[in-house]
């Protein structure tokens, strides 16, 4: 992966001669300049009259597979293979725009047609400046392979040749995009340039960053959540060869703010070593008795609160419904770490009113941008003496979008005159936080006499993501995030009603891979199948019969039908479980097949999923995001959560937070659907399925139904 040198975004010609750029205005429009540094737009495309095209890959590469599928958007566009083109990483620059982010699954679905349109506004203009080179009918022309060519002459230039008479020429606003059957990347399985590197050993991820006379650091803090400072005694510490300097920090998580002792020395070895030498007093500011048990009673209680309300379709309160056609069900998932297999690090180095910062991160606009949550606000420095390196991502599942840890080693980076890594422990990682919440789900439904389903309600009961992370938010609304999804299900209920309890928790909560649909899918799809066998139907069917309206969820479930050979009858001992769920990423379902063992185990056999997208880029790239979703789905639904006990976390690594290793992943198939449809996100929507699917299918095997997170699968 290459990095944007700042060489690049100020000069006006290359050491070939000229150099065109590329890319689009504030409002989306197709622009071009010779001259980037006074250009008030976003580059993509730098073409060089020596040949040389750069794509720019604007969407931080997390194993996501931004870096190839994101320029395969422009080149598909521009006529030139993948082979032709130089693919570079940015790294916050200001041309490059605010859109330097990763998350909520939106790096392609949010850029399907934008980049397409730069890349054939592009093809567009070069076309014409050939056609005109030639005093030919432009609809002689056409570009192939980097070059634009005249079809009765057959003679042709190549791109670079072309760019001065570009550069004069006006580009198209609407440019033609191509047909779909027409296409050579979109739709293909395309190399990834990522995976050599990474494969060999060559990547570079933000832990693997090497500065000259760079120290390392790491930063003792309170074990306790909500615990403060009260003093320390460094100076058994500070006799210690290679250690330089031991001081106070401040770490900045949404509205908590955390004081932290550093201790930075000349080795990793070494500052670890040495902290256990240091003499800390904290505060526990009576936090120290939270514990999981009494947090889950608290949820428990607050169910009975009416919440805010959401969502109201129909009217709920006004239908009459006997109460043996009434059903309830409570659903509790634990609070989980996001566990990248990559621990949060960050090196940093301060001369003057400047800072360099190389680390991993899914929000590099963040680090050099303007705004109020950004970087510079936590940091003091100006945006525009903020340079960043951003390294390939060794996991982000979220835990990336914040940059609590940045903040932290910039202030580290302060106490001294050179650059310092801070490094993070795989404990510190997992009990540290922020973390998933713990979220508790209430449904009601009720029947009319003749079996329809009638009125459907879904409280949540939760923590506030946008409390947690918004000093001015207003706890007398709902948040958002925490009700996602269930109200937008495309089941045709009459009645519907959602609505919000807040909980109140000292604890940093930050959005996880699929961010609330990872817990209120469980509750929802398996409440839906509770409701199936009350109605003694078939799961698969009753769902159907709720969407009798076309949808793409409708699609989705009747692709599941077919691929998971549903209506045949599965011997005794085993069970089918499936689910479906729709939210702000996507749309996924999934079909579990599991079998109940003799010695009253469960072994899951097959996971068959279905992802809509509408369009796809690279089919591998699906294959491998909704296997990984799968995967990462299973640990949260059968591992162990995180818990409290006087006030701490209670687990510390994989061995006893563990993931799901090599040896339990079950059988996977997945099947893309692109009908030509809405864009659909891709990393998120495989996971929120597979618990609900997961537990259904037990049920239909066992007869024992989940309503609680983690699943024992040795038990029952």
């Amino acid at each position: 992966m290459e990095e944007i040198s700042r060489r690049h975004f100020i000069r006006t010609a290359s050491t070939a001669g000229f150099a065109l750029w590329l890319g689009v205005s504030a409002k989306g429009n197709p622009l071009k300049s010779l001259d980037i540094a006074s250009a008030n737009f976003s580059p993509y495309i730098l073409i060089e009259s020596n040949g040389l095209i750069t794509i720019y890959n604007t969407k931080p590469e997390m194993g996501q597979g931004t870096l190839q599928s994101f320029p395969a958007l422009i080149a598909e566009e521009l006529e030139v293979s993948m082979d032709q083109i130089i693919i570079k990483q940015s790294n916050g620059e200001k041309a490059l725009g605010n859109g330097q982010r990763a998350g909520g699954s939106s790096s392609i679905r949010s850029n399907y047609l934008p980049m397409r349109k730069v890349g054939a506004a592009a093809r567009e203009v070069l076309i014409m400046a050939a056609s005109q080179r030639w005093t030919v009918n432009i609809a002689d022309c056409y570009a192939e392979n980097g070059r634009v060519i005249h079809r009765p002459s057959k003679k042709s230039l190549s791109y670079g040749e072309l760019i001065e008479e570009a550069s004069k020429l006006e580009l198209p606003k609407e440019p033609k995009l191509k047909d779909p059957k027409d296409f050579k990347i979109l739709g293909k399985v395309s190399r990834r340039q990522d995976i050599p590197l990474k494969t060999c050993g060559k990547a570079e991820f933000g832990i693997d960053a090497k500065v000259e006379n760079m120290l390392y650091a790491v930063v003792e803090r309170s074990p306790v959540f909500g615990g403060t400072l009260k003093s320390f005694d460094a100076t058994e510490v500070l006799k210690i060869p290679g250690i330089k300097k031991v001081d106070r920090v401040e770490r900045i998580v949404g509205i908590y703010k955390y004081t932290g002792i550093a201790i930075i020395g000349n080795s990793y070895w070494t500052v670890s070593q040495a902290r256990k030498k240091l003499k800390v007093e904290w505060d526990n500011n009576s936090h120290d008795t939270f514990n999981t048990v009494d947090y889950e009673n608290h949820l428990r209680k607050l169910a009975s609160e009416p919440g805010v309300t959401d969502k109201n379709i129909g009217n709920v309160d006004s239908v009459k419904i006997l109460p043996k056609n009434t059903f309830e069900a409570f659903y509790e998932t634990p609070i989980i770490a996001h566990h990248p297999l990559e621990p949060m690090n960050c090196t940093a180095h301060i001369v003057g009113d400047k800072l360099e910062i190389w680390t991993s991160t899914q929000v590099a606009s963040s680090i050099t941008g303007s705004a109020a949550g950004d970087l510079h606000k936590q940091v003091g420095f100006s945006p525009d003496n903020i340079k960043l390196h951003n390294k390939f991502i060794g996991g982000g599942f979220g835990r990336r979008l914040y940059i609590d840890y940045i903040v932290e080693a910039v202030n580290v980076a302060k106490l001294v005159d050179v650059p310092v890594k801070v490094i993070w422990s795989r404990e510190e990682t997992t009990q540290q936080g922020p973390f998933r919440p713990m979220t508790f789900s209430k449904l009601t439904a009720g029947f009319t006499e003749d079996g329809k389903l009638s009125t459907f309600q879904h409280k949540v009961i939760s923590p506030s993501y946008f409390e947690s992370i918004q000093p001015d938010f207003d706890k007398k609304k709902v948040d958002s995030i925490m009700v996602e999804g269930i109200a937008e299900q495309a089941y045709e209920i009459p009645n519907l009603r959602t609505t919000y309890v807040r909980a109140n928790l000292h604890i940093p909560v930050a959005a996880w891979r699929s961010v609330t649909s990872s817990t209120l899918a469980f509750a929802h799809e398996g409440f839906i199948d509770e409701l199936a066998y009350q109605a003694k139907k078939d799961p698969m069917d009753f769902r159907l019969e709720l969407l009798s309206k076309q949808s793409d969820s409708k699609k989705v479930l009747l692709k599941l039908k077919e691929v998971s050979n549903w209506d045949k009858k599965l011997p005794k001992g085993k069970g089918r479980g499936v689910a479906i769920w729709e939210f702000f990423a996507g749309l996924a379902g999934q079909v579990v097949e599991v079998t109940h063992n003799k010695d009253k185990t469960i072994t899951i056999d097959k996971v068959i999923a279905v992802i809509d997208l509408g369009e796809v880029v690279n089919p591998d790239n699906v294959n491998n995001q909704v296997e990984g979703a799968i995967i990462m789905a299973l640990g949260a639904a059968t591992k162990p959560g995180i818990t409290f006990k006087n006030g701490k976390t209670v687990e510390h690594n994989f061995y006893d937070n563990p993931l799901v290793r090599i040896n339990e992943t079950p059988k996977m198939e997945v099947h893309i659907l692109t009908d030509g449809g809405k864009v659909k996100g891709v990393g998120e929507p495989g996971l929120p399925p597979f618990a609900p699917a997961l537990a259904n299918a037990i049920f239909a095997a066992t007869g024992k139904r989940f309503r609680k997170m983690p699943f024992d699968l040795k038990t029952l």
